[in-house]
């Protein structure tokens, strides 16, 4: 065998072995289900990506802002998850494990490729794949944008070493192509442009020209459009904090520079990581101090060991640069920072670490035999604390409870947490969640929210309108606050004021099925029914799956004399609630009065086996019976 087919051989059974390692690492995904964290807002919830991939969907998805974001090829995907497997949490997040694996291994041939450094490249490869902090990106649903934008990243980089070895615009045209479709997978990737300015310095030792800025202008332009609609796709979703909210300047550059420092630790040490890290207020002066004297000696270090060993500079330029959109100086969200945002950076620090080690022990002779061992007890911890870390991600309430026991005041936490345990019907406990997250922070909306609907569940209505009303004042930008609102204005019969709030949350979210739902049963009780049900096919035509929809058509349209598409709506309702007794009751009484009594009989017995002790669906049977129904028994 030659040596350039041994190589190939050793480079091809790495990958192998990067992608078999990734993947059983992450199998217990699986099995895991959904996370009520941005899973129902991207996923469960979402009418467009619910009904799998269609034209109209992938219209939706390239000309509209949702969450806070415009990536529509992130969208994409995740509507063909849902074309073929459905709402199966654990294939959805099988698709991720498979595009972390595939990252991983173009990464590491990328570094081979480009340094010939064999290990060092497969440790920082290694490193990507298996570190505990990649376990966020990888085992949530919601950030299929991370995966999916990083296997573009690294496409974009072998298009560039094809680009660097025999340049063209040709080849340029590819590196623009593939780095145009990582922006549209997530626009974390402006940073890209820079990183390849790095990487002209090394491994590719390319003259220091201005021609190197020229030959990148079209990527710098798609990074500016992409930094024009992200911005504009922040504002509208909300979720840019303005300065004079609480996080200034002072504040968000100290968090920053914590931030850097705890990601450098957390490479080290990736201990009571969580889904959420909720900000300090004021950061400890004494942590800003020493993560800066941390951050300053790295730097004078690398500075003094540039020209040497320009890896170092790439490496640390990399960490430093890549973050930069993510590190909370433009603040987006209510977190301090996040696992999922070192998912590209940390491979700097490998680079810096990989190549470091290799050259500080290359006066031994036996100097594989320090690295092996070392790189394969890193190996071996970071196996074992990212296979603890994905079976906290396993369902919701053990997500947060972990959170709760990894961080302090989290009110983020509290409030979510509590949310779950009211929709699991744990009444005392999730009022003992939102008590605490509002006594951490009194003002924070999502917690007001949310303790209103279980207060509004409970009967507490004039409670609930209190907590409505005050997250109302101070997000009036929030459709489900008004729909909230507007729900238990009509508990206490004030139907007519609800109608506002269901047009304003309509007018901020027109895709808000519940809120046409809502807003078609005032109508009904104000005598308006055309117009309700006009409104509830408009959320049959957003969520066709919405059961209740159906049912409130069927209803207002038997109202309205027109059984025959009364009779549809009531027959599907039935197939999406198929052990609903009340849905079967409702069918089986409009068949009764269409003559059709045996199929009458079989959606009463139905309806009976769901609800034993009621006393109408035995009188509705005993009334077939008595009219001779073919009812026996």
């Amino acid at each position: 065998m030659t040596s350039e087919a041994a190589r190939r051989r050793r480079q091809t059974l790495l990958c192998l072995a990067l992608l078999a390692g990734t993947v059983l690492l992450y199998a217990p995904v699986r099995e895991h289900d959904f996370v009520r964290y941005d899973d129902p807002e991207y996923v469960l919830e979402n009418a467009h990506v619910r009904r799998g991939l269609t034209s109209a969907g992938i219209a939706w998805a390239f000309t509209h802002f949702h969450s806070a974001n415009w990536h529509p090829l992130t969208w994409i995907t995740h509507m063909v998850d849902c074309q073929v497997f459905g709402l199966d949490a654990g294939a959805h997040l099988v698709v991720n494990v498979a595009l972390h694996g595939f990252a991983a291994v173009l990464l590491f041939l990328f570094l081979a490729r480009a340094t010939g450094a064999f290990w060092r490249s497969a440790f920082v490869a290694a490193l990507f794949a298996f570190h505990p902090l990649r376990v966020e990106s990888v085992a949530w649903v919601s950030e299929r944008k991370d995966v999916l934008s990083a296997l573009l990243w690294m496409a974009t980089l072998h298009a560039y070493l094809w680009y660097v070895r025999a340049p063209s615009a040709r080849r340029m045209a590819l590196v623009a192509l593939t780095f145009a479709a990582g922006l549209l997978a997530k626009p974390m990737l402006v940073t890209l442009p820079f990183v390849l300015l790095l990487l002209d310095v090394w491994p590719f030792a390319r003259p220091r020209t201005v021609a190197l800025l020229r030959e990148k202008a079209p990527l710098f332009a798609l990074v500016l459009l992409s930094c024009v609609v992200t911005i504009a796709a922040q504002y509208a979703g909300g979720a840019v904090v303005p300065l004079a909210h609480g996080f200034g300047v002072s504040y968000r550059v100290q968090n920053a520079i914590v931030s850097y420092a705890t990601y450098l630790w957390q490479t080290l040490w990736p201990v009571d990581l969580a889904v959420f890290y909720p900000p300090r207020t004021p950061v400890p002066a004494g942590e800003v101090a020493l993560s800066a004297a941390v951050l300053l000696a790295i730097g004078a270090l690398v500075a003094r060991l540039a020209a040497r060993r320009p890896y170092l500079p790439v490496g640390w330029l990399w960490y430093l640069g890549v973050l930069v959109p993510v590190i909370g100086l433009v603040w987006v969200g209510e977190q301090s920072r996040a696992d999922r945002f070192t998912y590209l950076p940390q491979i700097g620090i490998g680079i810096m670490v990989a190549w470091g080690a290799n050259d500080l022990l290359a006066a031994w002779p036996r100097r594989a035999w320090v690295l092996a061992p070392a790189a394969a007890l890193l190996l071996l911890g970071w196996v074992a604390t990212t296979r603890a870390q994905i079976a906290h991600w396993r369902d919701t309430t053990t997500l947060f409870r972990h959170a709760l026991t990894a961080t302090r005041d989290n009110y983020v936490v509290h409030a979510n947490l509590a949310a779950e345990l009211a929709r699991l019907g744990q009444t005392d406990e999730a009022l003992a969640h939102f008590d605490e997250a509002l006594r951490i922070k009194g003002e924070f909306p999502k917690a007001r929210l949310g303790l209103g609907a279980l207060l509004a569940r409970m009967g507490r209505l004039d409670e609930a309108i209190a907590h409505y009303e005050y997250a109302l004042a101070h997000r009036p930008d929030s459709p489900v606050a008004h729909l909230n609102y507007g729900l238990a204005l009509v508990a206490l019969g004030r139907g007519e004021e609800a109608l506002p709030h269901y047009q304003e949350a309509l007018r901020l979210d027109p895709t808000y099925a519940k809120v046409h739902v809502a807003q078609a049963t005032v109508l009904e009780q104000l005598g308006r029914g055309p117009e309700a049900i006009v409104h509830l096919r408009q959320a049959i035509a957003i969520r066709p799956d919405l059961a209740e929809a159906h049912g409130n058509l069927a209803i207002a349209l038997e109202a309205a004399g027109r059984p025959d598409e009364a009779l549809a709506h009531y027959r599907e309702t039935v197939r999406l609630l198929p052990e609903d007794p009340r849905a079967h009751y409702n069918l089986a009484a409009m068949l009764e009065q269409r003559g059709d009594t045996a199929a009458a009989v079989e959606h009463y017995r139905a309806a009976l086996r769901g609800s034993p002790d009621s006393s109408e669906i035995r009188a509705a049977l005993e009334r077939l019976a008595s009219s001779g129904g073919g009812v026996d028994g």
